[in-house]
């Protein structure tokens, strides 16, 4: 279970450095998602905190090159290939140039990827490590190890943290996961959560009357979030309970597998599809239903889970992965990724509301004592104190590094190194740093920074 963290004993104000840092990712706005929210708080939450922070993602369609966001968030959108659901083509050395155009420009000290599906991502921590910066890597993902597809994403990984400044996970079971996937020291993994903003998530001042019960589903219609259990199930659940219906929002490629099973079993009036919705329009979604259903396969921590609480809904999830860390027991019905056993939750907790088994009404209130950006942000500074004050690796040491990875793959990991620099030193001959049209930077604030606010 998911806890408020525990209050640091009270210290002096002391004045600290302010970092200038850069988000890295192909996930970002005006894409939803779990990676995307989280990069927009934490950089939204780092300036309250009087840093600079600005944000590199690709291209989404004409939104490209920089747009400012709210409080000065300075967005790069780069053009880039984008090669599979959002994430760029998985290419070592192509965005180096701009990559370094930006970090110059903008005098970036600390690089911080977010995502281990974001080519970018990768790109931006190895050329970071190459130009002496510091860099920082936030693992929102769980992954096999027996598939094709996840070992080579594995070895990605591992190239991209052997000489990484730290790692952040967002549950313990995503940091078991990453240290075994990417052969790190676990010493220098932490685990921050994911968290919301409260006031976002609000229950309906007038809760939904229990006669008529909406489970409401938000989510990604893809495998690996269960829509396939999600398609399995509703035809069951409507024959045995009359009285639910369902709500759900999202979309994907098992989109339309959804609109065939309501044909099919003529449920059009008991199961309402809606698409896709902008985050601005989940909290509006999540309380016109009192259940709130995630058939998910794998899941690292699942902040939907947070906010359908927060919403005041009760919440049937499927205990894979870090989602039994997020939410106390009393505020879940856990159930094994199966058909019978996710029909059997779904109906225990229509039970626990109509007899009054369990209180909603409490749950917002708690989980704003348990998850806030504002601790996520502090938390994540003292990451940024502790990789800035290290020493960098030395070249030779950091090729020694590289080759012991692997057999065979350490020989490439070494090429790429010895590549980076090549064409680090060719762009500092034909694009020197004094040539570079340094970006102005606004007046900052107080520099004095209690750990207590």
């Amino acid at each position: 279970m998911a806890a408020a963290s525990t209050a640091s004993p009270e210290r002096k104000s002391v004045k600290r450095k302010h970092y200038n840092i850069a988000l890295v990712s192909d996930f970002f706005y005006p894409q939803p998602g779990g990676v995307e929210l989280h990069m927009y708080h934490l950089a939204q939450n780092l300036i309250a905190r009087n840093h600079s922070v600005i944000i590199i993602t690709h291209a989404y369609g004409d939104r490209q090159g920089i747009r400012m966001l709210t409080n000065g968030l300075k967005v790069y959108y780069i053009p880039h290939l984008v090669f599979y659901r959002q994430s760029t083509f998985p290419n070592v050395f192509s965005a180096f140039p701009i990559i370094r155009q930006i970090f110059l420009r903008e005098s970036i000290e600390i690089v911080h990827g977010h995502g281990s599906c974001s080519s970018l991502c990768h790109e931006g921590l190895v050329h970071g490590n190459t130009m002496g910066l510091k860099t920082v890597f936030t693992d929102h993902s769980l992954f096999g190890f027996a598939d094709v597809a996840s070992i080579i994403h594995n070895k990605l990984l591992k190239f991209t943290l052997v000489d990484i400044g730290h790692v952040i996970c967002v549950s313990h079971t995503c940091k078991e996961n990453t240290v075994i996937r990417a052969s790190i020291d676990p010493s220098i993994v932490s685990v921050i959560p994911n968290a919301v903003v409260h006031d976002d998530f609000k229950p309906a001042p007038v809760r939904p009357s229990l006669n008529k019960i909406k489970v409401v589903v938000i989510s990604r219609l893809f495998p690996n979030k269960g829509a396939d259990l999600l398609t399995a199930i509703i035809p069951r659940i409507c024959a045995n309970r009359p009285e639910i219906n369902f709500l759900i929002a999202g979309d994907g490629p098992k989109f339309i597998d959804l609109e065939q099973m309501r044909e099919r079993y003529q449920l059009q009036d008991r199961v309402e599809l809606i698409g896709s919705v902008r985050h601005e329009q989940v909290r509006d979604v999540m309380i016109q239903g009192q259940i709130y259903l995630h058939p998910s396969l794998t899941e690292a921590f699942g902040t939907v889970l947070v906010e359908a609480a927060s919403c005041g809904l009760l919440v049937v999830t499927t205990n894979v992965g870090g989602i039994p860390e997020v939410l106390p027991s009393k505020m879940t019905i856990f159930a094994v990724p199966e058909e019978d056993s996710l029909v059997d939750a779904v109906e225990k907790a229509v039970v626990k509301l109509k007899e009054n088994e369990v209180d909603t009404s409490t749950f917002h209130s708690e989980v704003k004592k348990m998850y806030d950006w504002a601790d996520v942000a502090k938390r994540t500074e003292k990451v940024y104190d502790d990789v800035y004050e290290r020493e960098n690796t030395l070249l030779i040491n950091r090729l020694i590094k590289y080759y012991n990875a692997g057999s065979w793959a350490g020989i490439l990991y070494v090429l790429c190194i010895v590549s980076d620099f090549l064409i680090l030193g060719v762009l500092e001959i034909f694009y020197p740093k004094n040539k570079v049209d340094f970006a102005r930077k606004w007046p900052r604030k107080n520099n004095n920074i209690n750990d207590n606010d």
